[in-house]
């Protein structure tokens, strides 16, 4: 009987391993117990052990001792021996980094300015990378570097090599001070010491399988290569192509499916010949037709082979494979959702998606929760992603920015954050910060800032914007109790450097000085679970071994966790964060490449098929390019599309129902299918078929579409009783009110106000805002000091400077306030020199009110604020209207949706700016003040008669219009004239605009 064995494609790999074993003691569940198997990975262990159980049904069964090579260690394999016993023990994954980190930091500029611990660690982890690499080819870097950038190579990768050479050289020596050893290398030794230990009895009955293997370092082949020298040892792969041409089987490229499997025999001295073939079981399953696996090893062949599939170009049977092609992530994520609901719906058929894309493995399990389904996503999370981790992260760039708006709302209505109030309480204490104190313009950096915008908020923002049910804090109150959880970090956003030993423990200890309720202390709601177990313990590391780096400013700390954390992941299941374990589905899965590896279901998704994500991009790393990793001897890149490659093709046969799945666009931007998809539909299109498209993306169209044909929403109409309806606006409203009348309702009837928004950037009502302060200010000087320029200049910049802008908007602005300050000064001047009576008072920014009388519903007050009013020695008044931005045209302000400065001249007329502002208007002109190209322009509207008759027709106008709505069968229709709407709508989505107007578009003729 053949040592090495070989399961086809469509036979279940783990099934066939668990019969095959069973047969070999004649099924005796008492003599099962009697071996070892060993497998490349921990969840392939675990997926043994759960096909021993399937193929129980339920009898006690003694099971053979199941072992992850990938995770060696004494007490799995009980190595025995003096090699194994003397071996150092392993560097700690964060003191080799940290050490690492610091080597770099003293390197200079040996591969470009490295200044901060949050840039040298992640180049520290791909050199621990690069020596893992070397330690597992067993390549000798400080034999070989020097020969990696001969001949033609940039002078940079030079530098790099010198900086590397330093490294073989220091780096030895440190592990020999210390007394220990890199990780690899330990592993590596301890292979050496099993393989040989299992050499020295090669006449050991007791059965020693390797199963599942696709690839292998020398010393894992030196393992193999033990388990098939002894007398019970056998080494069962997955599928190996037995139908490829020798010379291509030997000349495969790293990225082929079968290029690891061909490396393994090679280094093994076997070949295909040596293979049986395990056929499986009589009464065994099937995953998928027996063709389907031929058809793929034909669509994928390499270059050199291609000639194949000239030879045969009749149809090819690949019943079972449907591919779905969605729009983005998100239809993707939906659409395989529904293939997994679906399928579920048999019994006793199980789903799974595999996919390397963390992202989309999330959405599907937020779709599933749809309809109460939550997946095993068994894979876990980053855990840089996990809710104490992100908590963490939030605290750290709120501290270093100053709180920040944005950053300081993130923390505090992050689920941890609780400040020692209940949760509910600290979630409606930080909602009504943000109300009264965070929105609009950010405030001044740190509590000073928050302190002062509390001083100056209006009474009503501490408590009339109360939450229920849970009652907010006081704001001072809160104030004060967020700076005492916040004093550790406080000055971490300074440049400032400290020990970053200290500045992880100030993060830590503010970190749990938040999280504390009134019932539960910080350190309790951190640090449990499987995720806060796992942050605490990284966190212990890396205080614990990051005292050799130098201090450095608090805002890298954000960085340096993150960088810290990269690549590891808990095995923590956000499905079930608030439920017990018996809430998992038992029959869908979510599954990583590496856990989906030899295991099979009835219905699986492969998922996320794009370059990029599968397969992976390939990055040689910081390090050296792909040439130079080829002279040292490192493995190539390419490796990695290999093993996708692989596992695509496993997939494929792993499920009699098998969904290819791509999106065609991620992160907004197109992609590229997978190579295989497109080989596979180009293999297809010479034969005249193609990959049929799934169902599901159909299914989804029909999923959210109503029973009956859609109805378009009704335009609101609101009518309120007459004595709920304002007796009162302001001028700007008038105009609000004919082009909106909608919103005046909600803002006035509902009570409704637009929230600013949070850190509001500076825009151009700030810019208008700025003009006029200034030129209030210069008109309320006497009227012989404003000739002077440079004092118009003098406010504008002051004005400007008391509105805090952000340094570059400020550089942008200036130069056009100083074009604005010549034009105003020269316009004076002509004013001056004009025809006409001489300007004897000017008023700016003048607040007025008129009463309208003898209307159906009572009284209605009208309120304004001029710009500016000048009044000539003959008592004839002139208006003007400062505009920054988009002056209205002459026809909207005659036909008065525009009528702001008409109706101030018709207050004026009535008294509303008091008796030395009360007279005629002789003229209306909007001054457009832009600081541009062309600095300024005078807009004059009507004169003589047609002035007073436009005057006189506006009042009536707006008579006409207070009357129309005291009548209450008379609605607050939004935007009833689509010609003359609103060019800022706050309510546009309260009215639901977009949906009603749409509507209305397609109906016109």
């Amino acid at each position: 009987m053949s040592l090495i064995a070989t399961v086809p494609p469509h036979v279940p790999f783990l099934d066939e391993i668990a019969a095959r074993w069973m047969a070999g003691v004649g099924d005796d569940p008492q003599r099962s117990g009697d071996g070892l198997i060993l497998l490349p990975s921990r969840r392939a262990a675990r997926a043994l052990t759960e096909a021993f159980l399937r193929r129980a049904d339920g009898r006690p069964l003694l099971l053979p001792r199941i072992a992850p090579l990938g995770s060696l260690d004494e007490a799995g394999l009980a190595l025995s021996g003096d090699m194994a016993l003397d071996l150092p023990p392993a560097v700690e994954p964060l003191r080799r980094l940290a050490t690492l980190a610091l080597l770099i930091l003293r390197a200079g500029d040996a591969f470009g300015e490295v200044l901060s611990l949050d840039q040298a660690w992640p180049l520290a982890r791909a050199l621990a990378e690069l020596m893992d690499d070397a330690e597992w080819a067993e390549c000798d870097l400080a034999e070989t570097l020097p020969l990696a950038a001969d001949g033609d190579f940039a002078e940079h990768w030079r530098e790099t090599l010198r900086f590397l050479s330093i490294v073989t050289s220091v780096w030895p020596a440190w592990l020999a001070e210390q007394g220990v050893m890199n990780p690899a290398a330990r592993q590596v030794a301890l292979l050496r010491a099993q393989a040989a230990r299992w050499r020295a009895a090669p006449d050991v009955e007791s059965r020693l399988w390797a199963v599942g293997f696709t690839d292998a370092v020398p010393a894992v082949r030196d393992v193999l290569a033990a388990v098939l020298g002894r007398a019970g040892g056998r080494l069962v792969l997955p599928w190996v192509d037995l139908s490829l041409d020798e010379a291509i089987w030997v000349a495969l490229p790293d990225g082929h499916p079968q290029a690891g499997l061909a490396r393994l025999l090679g280094g093994l001295e076997r070949t295909r010949a040596d293979l049986a073939v395990w056929e499986g079981t009589a009464e065994g399953p099937v995953s998928c037709p027996a063709g389907r696996g031929g058809v793929l090893a034909r669509a994928l062949l390499p270059a050199a082979a291609l000639g194949d599939w000239l030879r045969d170009e009749g149809a090819v049977a690949l019943d079972g494979v449907s591919v779905l092609r969605a729009a983005d992530q998100q239809e993707e994520a939906a659409a395989i959702a529904l293939v997994l609901r679906q399928a579920i719906v048999t019994p006793g058929r199980r789903a799974a998606l595999v996919t390397p894309d963390r992202g989309l493995a999330g959405r599907v399990a937020v779709e599933l929760a749809r309809w109460g389904v939550v997946a095993d996503d068994s894979a876990g999370e980053p855990l840089h992603a996990t809710p104490p981790a992100v908590f963490l992260r939030l605290l750290a760039r709120a501290a270093s920015g100053g709180l920040s708006p944005v950053a300081l709302l993130s923390l505090l209505k992050h689920p941890l954050a609780a400040c020692g109030l209940a949760p509910g309480a600290c979630r409606a204490s930080a909602r009504l910060l943000e109300r009264a104190l965070l929105r609009g313009p950010a405030p001044r950096p740190g509590f000073a800032g928050l302190r002062d915008r509390l001083a100056a908020a209006r009474d009503d923002a501490h408590g009339a914007l109360a939450d229920r049910p849970d009652a907010p804090e006081d704001l001072a109150g809160f104030v004060d109790r967020l700076e005492r959880c916040l004093a550790p970090v406080l000055g971490f956003g300074a440049a400032e450097s400290r020990p970053v030993g200290d500045l992880l423990t100030g993060l830590i200890a503010a970190a749990e000085a938040l999280a504390a309720t009134d019932e539960k202390s910080g350190a309790d709601r951190l640090w449990a679970g499987e995720d806060g177990n796992a942050l605490g313990q990284h966190l212990a590391g890396l205080v614990a071994f990051c005292d050799v780096l130098p201090a450095q400013p608090g805002w890298v700390l954000d960085g340096v966790l993150t960088a810290s954390m990269g690549g590891l992941s808990v095995r923590s299941r956000r499905g079930l964060r608030g439920r017990s374990e018996n809430a998992l589905h038992p029959r869908i899965f979510i599954w990583g490449l590496m856990e989906a590896r030899l295991q099979s279901v009835e219905t699986m998704v492969l998922g996320g098929l794009v370059e990029g994500v599968w397969p992976p991009a390939t990055d040689p790393g910081p390090w050296m390019s792909r040439p130079m990793r080829a002279r040292v001897g490192l493995p190539s890149p390419e490796r990695a599309i290999g093993q996708a490659a692989h596992d695509f093709v496993a997939c494929g046969c792993a499920a009699a129902e098998v969904v290819l799945s791509v999106p065609g666009r991620r992160d907004g931007a197109p992609t590229v299918p997978a190579r295989w998809l497109v080989r596979l539909d180009a293999f297809l299109a010479g034969r005249g078929q193609a990959v049929p498209a799934h169902p599901a993306l159909a299914w989804l169209g029909r999923l959210d579409r109503p029973v009956e044909a859609p109805r378009p929403v009704a335009p609101p109409r609101p009518c309120p009783p007459v004595d709920w309806r304002p007796r009162g606006l302001t001028i700007t409203e008038i105009e609000t009110w004919m082009r909106d009348p909608y919103a005046i309702h909600a803002r006035h009837i509902l009570g409704l106000r637009r929230l600013k928004e949070i850190e509001e950037p500076a825009d151009a009502a700030d810019y208008g805002t700025i003009v006029h302060a200034a030129l209030d200010r210069w008109c309320r000087q006497p009227a012989g000091e404003r000739a002077d320029e440079a004092g118009l200049r003098a406010l504008f910049a002051e004005a400007l400077a008391e509105a805090r802008l952000r340094p570059a908007l400020a550089a942008w602005w200036a130069p056009r306030l100083e074009r604005i300050a010549s034009w105003v000064i020269a316009t004076e001047a002509a004013r001056a020199a004009g025809e006409g009576a001489p300007i004897v008072l000017t008023r700016t920014e003048q607040s007025g009110r008129a009463t309208l009388n003898d209307l159906p519903g009572g009284p209605f007050l009208l309120r304004g604020r001029a710009d500016r009013i000048d009044r000539d020695a003959a008592g004839a008044l002139v208006l003007i209207d400062y505009k920054t931005g988009t002056l209205p045209n002459r026809k909207t302000v005659v036909a008065g949706w525009s009528s702001q400065l008409v109706l101030e001249a018709a207050m004026a007329e009535r008294g509303a700016f008091g008796p030395e502002l009360a007279g005629p208007a002789r003229e209306l002109a909007y001054w457009r003040l832009t600081g541009g190209a062309e600095a300024g322009k005078i807009l004059p509207l009507a004169e003589g008669d047609a002035l007073a008759a436009l005057i006189e027709g506006a009042w009536e106008s707006l008579r006409g219009l207070i009357a129309m709505y005291d009548d209450p069968d008379q609605p607050y229709l939004s935007h009833p004239h689509p010609g003359e709407s609103p060019r800022f709508a706050d309510y546009a989505r309260l009215a639901r605009v977009a949906e009603w107007s749409a509507a209305r578009d397609e109906a016109a003729p």
